[in-house]
């Protein structure tokens, strides 16, 4: 069981990189920076580069015997014990666009199993902090998920039009079927979660530094967060984060061929 002194270290750890990711990321919004697009067509910036090679510094140099995994730089000693998750900006698209919807993602695993998670929007002015025990936090205001128990009452979001090419068969019948949809993407689908805005984040395609995150936060605020095939990890192909009420009802509904 990890101890409430790591806890406490890993979190202040986590908070203090991301002071100085929040001032990186600002000193490069709405500005001329280079960017540039990788193999997969997504965009990569220099302050992508910048924030992610400044997490990588502090946490070697607090944690030397860390595993780290970060979108940038890949895999560093992976298989520790301890590792961390590091996506310097999620939603790149929009930081690069000057919209401010993109936030920098930190999470810490213990032999696989997710201990704690942040994330920092800087442009929205807003920061949300989750560990095992510990609740899930936007500032000083505890998140607990929504009470909403069926489809039809229900606040959906996707990250994608993409997820309606066949990914998830059952996908349009289901945004149909709720009281309401829309496509927000990235982190901020599995924070309005998280808030009890929305009862569910559906999401293809993202890797296992846009999730890890995103699944403390959504499980200490009460939720659930699986694959599409009901699956608790963050290395599969999809993400399903809902108020939980409604998750076993919804998994059935994606996949239309059950």
């Amino acid at each position: 069981m990890t101890s409430l002194v790591d806890l406490t270290r890993w979190r202040e750890t986590a908070l203090s990189i991301c002071d100085e990711a929040d001032r990186i990321a600002m000193a490069g919004f709405r500005r001329d920076i280079a960017v540039d697009t990788k193999a997969d067509r997504s965009f990569v910036t220099e302050v992508d580069r910048s924030i992610e090679r400044l997490a990588r510094e502090r946490l070697r140099a607090a944690y030397p015997d860390c595993g780290l995994v970060g979108e940038e730089e890949g895999p560093d000693a992976a298989g520790a014990t301890v590792c961390w998750y590091i996506d310097p900006i999620d939603a790149t698209a929009n930081f690069v666009r000057g919209i401010p919807i993109f936030a920098t993602l930190l999470a810490v695993a213990v032999e696989g199993e997710l201990q704690l998670g942040a994330v920092s929007a800087p442009a929205m002015r807003e920061r949300w902090v989750a560990w095992r025990g510990g609740g899930a936090w936007r500032g000083d205001q505890r998140l607990a998920v929504s009470r909403v128990s069926r489809i039809e009452d229900a606040h959906l979001i996707y990250g994608s039009e993409r997820l309606r090419d066949g990914q998830l068969p059952g996908l349009g019948a289901t945004l149909a079927a709720a009281w309401r949809d829309r496509g927000f993407g990235d982190f901020w689908g599995y924070m309005l979660v998280a808030e009890g805005a929305a009862e569910a984040m559906i999401e293809v395609g993202a890797h296992t530094w846009d999730w890890a995150a995103p699944l403390v936060i959504v499980e200490e605020a009460g939720g659930r967060f699986t694959t599409a095939a009901g699956e608790r990890r963050i290395d599969g192909p999809s993400a399903l984060a809902t108020n939980g009420l409604i998750h076993d009802d919804l998994l059935r509904r994606l996949d239309a061929s059950r």
